[in-house]
Order: C-alpha cells, then sequence, then structure tokens
C-alpha cells in the first residue's frame, strides 16, 4: 500500500511541475496569453478540488481502492488526450478531466494508508508519502525542461501514459482485498451536487475578480456551502461530516492552516518559470534545473518532519514550518531584473523547507483528529485544502496578471509590467502565509501515545 500510494503521490505533482515548465513553450505554439496560461494550470487544480469531498465520502462506502483504481485510469486517459489537443481550450478541458482523476486518487490514498499503518508509525509513513510527492515536483522541473526542450511540451503527457499503467499494474498485481468506513450507508448526492457546484462558483469566481461576474459568483459559492452546512446537519448520511469541524478545534484549524500554506505553492512555481524564462531568458531545461531548489529540499526534509511529528506535537512543528515558508515567500517581493541567481535558489530553498516542515505534521494532526469511519472523507479534505490553497495562490497571481497587464502574450515590452505584478502577488500570498503561523497555532495539542519499544 505505501509503495503504491508513494508511487501516485509522484505522480500527479510531477504532472503539475513539470506542465508549468512548459508554459511558456504551450503559450508560443498555441498563442496563448499570460492568463490562458495560467488557465491551464489552475484548471487541473480547480477539478481536483471540488471533486475531493464527494469521492472521499463515495470511498468510504462504496471502497477505497475502487475509487483509487477509478481515479488512475481516468488520470492515464486525460494524459494521453492532452498529449494530442490541438488548442488552447482543448488542453484545458483534458486538464479539467486529469483533474477529476486526481481528486479520485487523493482523496483515497491518504486514507488507505491511515487505515493500513497503525497510529505509532502514521507520522513516518505520511513523510515518506510526503517525500514521494517532493520528489514529483523536483523531478517534474527538470525532466519538464529537459523533455519540453528536446521533445516538445506534448512529450510531457504522453510520458504520464506509461507511468499511469504501471501504478495500475501495481494495484491489480499486488493490492488484494478492499477497504471502507462507512459500508451500507446512503451517497447523498443531492448534497454532493450542492457542495460541488457552490465550491466551483467560490473558486472560479475568485480567479475572475474584479470583474461584476466574478463578485457574484463568490457570493453564490459562499451562499451554496451555507445552504449544504445546513443540509448536512440534518442529514442522516452527509457527504461531508460536520462534526469533524464542529467537535474538534484541531481539525478545522488544521485544515484552515493548509489552505493559508499551500496558497505561495504553485503560484511560486509558475509565476518564477514565466520570470526565469522570460525575462532571465533562460532555456526550459536551465529553468527546470533552478526550479528543482525547492521540491528538492522538501524530498530531503519530509521524512525527518513526519519522524518528529510522532514524537514532537505537531503545532509546534507545523507553525514553525509555516513560519519558515513565510520568510521565504516575502524574499520573492524583492526580486528583479538583476537579483543574482543565487539569491532566487536561496529563496526557493527556504520556501522547501518549510513547506516539508508543515505538510506531514499537519495531516498527522488532520488524520489524528478524526474518527476511522471518516478516514476517506477526512483525507479528502487533507488534499482539498491544499488544492484550494494552491488554485487560491493561483488565482491571485491571475488577477495580477490581469491587473497590471491585460490578456496579452507576455513580450519585451511588458516584462516591467509583469515584474510589478510578480512582487505584488508575493506581496499577498507572504501576508497570508504570515496570518497561518497563528491560524496553526490555535489549532491545540494532540496527545499521542508514545512509540512501543522506544
Amino acid at each position: 500500500m505505501l509503495l503504491v500510494a508513494a508511487m501516485t503521490f509522484f505522480l500527479f505533482p510531477f504532472m503539475a511541475a513539470s506542465v508549468n515548465i512548459a508554459l511558456p513553450s504551450i503559450g508560443a505554439e498555441l498563442a496563448l496569453d499570460g492568463v490562458t496560461l495560467g488557465w491551464i494550470t489552475t484548471a487541473y487544480l480547480l477539478a481536483s478540488a471540488v471533486f475531493l469531498v464527494p469521492f472521499g465520502r463515495m470511498a468510504d462506502i462504496y471502497g477505497r481502492k475502487k475509487v483509487f483504481t477509478s481515479g488512475i485510469v481516468i488520470f492515464t486517459i486525460a494524459s494521453l488526450l492532452a498529449a494530442v489537443a490541438g488548442s488552447g481550450l482543448m488542453l484545458i478541458s483534458f486538464r479539467i478531466l486529469q483533474g477529476i482523476g486526481v481528486s479520485m486518487l487523493a482523496g483515497t490514498a491518504v486514507a488507505l494508508l491511515t487505515g493500513v499503518f497503525p497510529l505509532a508509525e502514521r507520522g513516518k509513513v505520511l513523510g515518506i508519502n510526503a517525500m514521494a510527492a517532493y520528489a514529483g515536483l523536483a523531478l517534474g522541473p527538470v525532466l519538464g525542461g529537459v523533455i519540453t526542450q528536446h521533445l516538445g511540451w506534448r512529450a510531457i503527457f504522453f510520458l504520464n501514459v506509461p507511468l499511469g499503467l504501471i501504478v495500475i499494474g501495481a494495484v491489480l498485481w499486488k493490492l488484494k482485498g478492499e477497504w471502507t468506513g462507512a459500508r451500507g450507508e446512503k451517497f447523498d448526492f443531492a448534497g454532493s451536487a450542492l457542495y460541488t457546484l457552490a465550491l466551483l462558483a467560490l473558486i472560479y469566481g475568485f480567479t475572475t475578480l474584479p470583474a461584476i461576474s466574478g463578485i457574484w459568483l463568490v457570493v453564490a459559492g459562499i451562499i451554496g456551502l451555507t445552504v449544504f452546512t445546513r443540509l448536512q446537519l440534518r442529514s442522516r448520511s452527509p457527504v461531508l461530516n460536520t462534526d469533524l469541524f464542529r467537535k474538534s478545534r484541531t481539525f478545522t484549524f488544521s485544515s484552515l492552516a493548509a489552505v493559508l500554506e499551500y496558497s505561495p505553492v504553485l503560484a511560486i512555481s509558475f509565476l518564477m518559470s514565466l520570470y526565469l524564462q522570460y525575462v532571465r531568458d533562460f532555456t526550459p531545461e536551465s529553468a527546470g534545473l533552478v526550479l528543482v531548489a525547492m521540491p528538492a529540499i522538501s524530498a530531503m526534509v519530509s521524512p525527518l518532519a513526519g519522524r518528529l511529528s510522532d514524537r514532537i506535537e505537531p503545532r509546534v512543528i507545523a507553525s514553525a514550518g509555516m513560519a519558515i515558508t513565510t520568510v521565504g515567500v516575502a524574499l520573492f517581493i524583492f526580486f528583479d531584473d538583476a537579483t543574482p541567481l543565487w539569491s532566487v535558489v536561496a529563496g526557493l530553498v527556504v520556501v522547501g523547507c518549510g513547506l516539508a516542515l508543515f505538510a506531514s505534521p499537519n495531516i498527522n494532526a488532520v488524520m489524528s483528529s478524526a474518527p476511522r469511519s471518516a478516514y476517506g472523507v477526512a483525507s479528502a479534505m487533507v488534499a482539498t485544502t491544499r488544492q484550494i490553497g494552491m488554485v487560491f495562490g493561483m488565482g491571485i497571481a491571475m488577477l495580477m496578471l490581469a491587473a497590471y497587464m491585460g490578456r496579452v502574450e507576455i513580450t519585451p515590452e511588458y516584462f516591467p509590467l509583469f515584474q510589478t505584478s510578480m512582487r505584488t502577488s508575493f506581496i499577498v500570498l507572504a501576508a497570508l502565509c504570515f496570518g497561518g503561523i497563528f491560524v496553526s497555532l490555535t489549532r491545540g495539542r494532540i496527545r499521542q501515545p508514545p512509540l512501543q519499544g522506544r
């Protein structure tokens, strides 16, 4: 189970990171502006975010392995379709399909791990899983840059097909049995539809601000989620157990902290990829080698952070990680076309270290505060908060690009405006991370038993 989960958590971050490094090449071939390029990334995140909780609940009822396997099949097919896309609209559509597949994977993998391994080993296992995810993020820019430069951006999507088939083979060959936490309960289709539409309106509306339509969508999303919450309180088989939030301060504030912590992650990758290749005139391969610094340090630190969360209060480690992330994001505010390369790498390393110290302890806190019967939904919430945070971060970046540059291709005469939009984005993202430090500290303590034999 650990091997299959680690392979999966390597796969979809690798997809996100490698596509980001290919965005300038995609834009050149398909004649896309900066905002549309942002949607190639955002559509993937948005689709995965809105479907995570419904699929997590479905996994608890019908079987986590079934949902997991279906997700990797959909992801693999969508990768093949994206590789042959002939326009920006087609590519964005297939990225949405990829995101749906990812929502089925991310909403069940952590639940499967948590159900298989005992509490005393949970932090270590989650740390290994996080290391696999950061390894995907680390290899994504490097391999993505090499592949884009020598084989073209379409080869990135083709590469995911054999990788997906390997995971499917491993599941069918080695992963026997089935895991459920709420077998026999009814699935709330109406509640799932309302949740999906409300969250979609909220997040999509945010990415289109300050347009009037965006404001109305945000308002509609908030109203929809409010109605959804009230209906779930009365439901005998809710798609989202609101008791997880109402009765557990740890679950609530850990989830909110994750939204704030992950808000700069993909925005950094997106903006720095454009910055390095447009403003600094790096090749895709060279830009990928620079961007590897952030996930590489995260991959190295994650196992240590996971083991520490088995021994030390997760709140302390996660909050320290959030503070480090804040410092790292703040460094990006001062970047311009003359910034030394070592400063860029240093900023990426600091953020990567902070992310690693936050991730495993925070997941440990969330899953340890949920009952076994709700592991699927809790696992889905872990992934949902991460995806929502990254979508909001990308929304901020796209909002600033639209505000300062408009919908134009990024050419040399627009470089100063691009750098201004980038700087403003990092100011907002650093402020969000700073607020997240206090949210993380507010979550409360988690009493964990000592490791046996130690």
